[in-house]
């Protein structure tokens, strides 16, 4: 086995790392207490080909996998400027545009999403549905040749900046189960019956969350991803990338600030030596490092299984657990090492604080991994 990135990952690695490295965290610190957008930092990746390096040549991509768009994922992030919009234009929105949409959806929507013209937003979560996709409620209903679409959908990312979202909705229910059957449509964010309202969270980060209501929305036939009913099929082929962007943005923001932490324990003087050379911070520190290395090892696991055809699952939630909780504790150890300038907006750690925290609770929480593992890989009884 040789765990080595090809030269060509190592050229992407070093590529995106320059472009993120000119923005820096200055940018993101100024986007998100202005309100603003990473607007500029988005168009350089699209441009150099960076958002579609997993999508096939033929349609603008790159013509490489979901391990490359990892790569991106996280040199942004250790940059210190994670982009959560590349966990779900690209990898959910244009991977399952890529899979499941006719020829004329991939020629219209992917070319854009690859060069970052345009982004997409992904709306599966409900006030009352939670985890479980079975009970969402949002219906798409024939109407002649068209659907209308009724619903609200919730904690949805990125809609301010997208010019469209991936709706998952209802559109009948199995007989036997009575669960729902799922449909997944392009739903333009300018249509008639489309409001869009935004959530107020302490995060410091630009991307905003938003509340979506559907009144009536009319949709043209071409809207329908794939084939009706088989949503559920579908959604579960662009969670694991999903999983896998959350954990690259986990581990770019443990390296950011285990870089920060080691340069300054490096550099801040007490007592006429060096604070990292003592033990109380330089073993926390070792410790995080050993932490964020071991996820981002499964991250690359998962990454090379996805784009082998390899059953993903268990890797990718092991990833994206991993990475969430060596993110936090390296953040939390590097502020520490920081002392009182830690939480100075001038050092550039606490506000990552908000994103970093996030991860253990989305895309996918700690405790739905965990009964994840604790079903498919340990093999006890399901326990919801």
């Amino acid at each position: 086995m040789d765990f080595r990135p090809s030269p060509e990952q190592e050229m992407l690695k070093e590529a995106v790392a320059k472009i993120a490295g000119g923005f820096g965290h200055s940018y993101f610190q100024l986007k998100a207490r202005e309100g603003g957008k990473q607007d500029e930092l988005w168009h350089a990746l699209g441009d150099a080909g960076f958002l579609g390096v997993h999508l096939p040549e033929r349609y603008g991509g790159g013509g490489m996998g979901i391990a490359e768009l990892t790569i991106v994922c996280e040199e942004v992030a250790a940059a210190g400027c994670p982009l959560l919009l590349i966990l779900v234009s690209p990898a959910i929105c244009a991977t399952l545009i890529g899979k499941f949409g006719s020829e004329e959806q991939r020629q219209r929507w992917l070319p854009p999403l690859a060069s970052g013209e345009k982004r997409m937003a992904f709306a599966i979560t409900e006030p009352d549905a939670g985890s479980n996709s079975h009970r969402i409620s949002t219906t798409a209903t024939r109407d002649g040749d068209e659907w209308r679409l009724n619903g609200t959908k919730y904690y949805i990312s990125g809609v301010d900046e997208a010019e469209a979202v991936l709706v998952v909705a209802r559109t009948g229910t199995d007989e036997q189960t009575g669960r729902a059957k799922l449909s997944l449509f392009v739903v333009d964010t300018d249509s008639p019956g489309f409001v869009a309202t935004h959530i107020p969270v302490e995060i410091a980060a630009p991307e905003k969350q938003f509340t979506l209501f559907f009144d009536n929305l009319p949709l043209a036939h071409d809207r329908l991803l794939g084939t009706e009913g088989d949503g559920l099929h579908q959604v579960f082929a662009g969670l694991n990338p999903e999983r896998l962007m959350g954990a690259a943005v986990g581990c770019g923001i443990g390296r950011y600030a285990l870089d920060k932490a080691a340069a300054y324990a490096r550099e801040r003087s007490v007592w006429g030596r060096p604070i990292g050379t003592h033990q109380g911070l330089a073993h926390p520190l070792a410790e995080a490092k050993v932490e964020v290395e071991l996820a981002r090892l499964m991250l690359a696991k998962a990454a090379w299984s996805y784009d082998n055809d390899v059953d993903a699952g268990e890797a990718a939630n092991m990833a994206k657990y991993a990475a969430a909780e060596a993110a936090l504790h390296a953040l939390d150890q590097a502020m520490q090492t920081h002392g009182g300038n830690g939480l100075a907006s001038e050092y550039g750690l606490a506000d990552l604080w908000g994103t970093a925290r996030l991860l253990r609770t989305a895309p996918v929480s700690r405790e739905m991994i965990l009964n994840f593992v604790a079903q498919h890989s340990l093999h006890l009884p399901k326990s919801y």
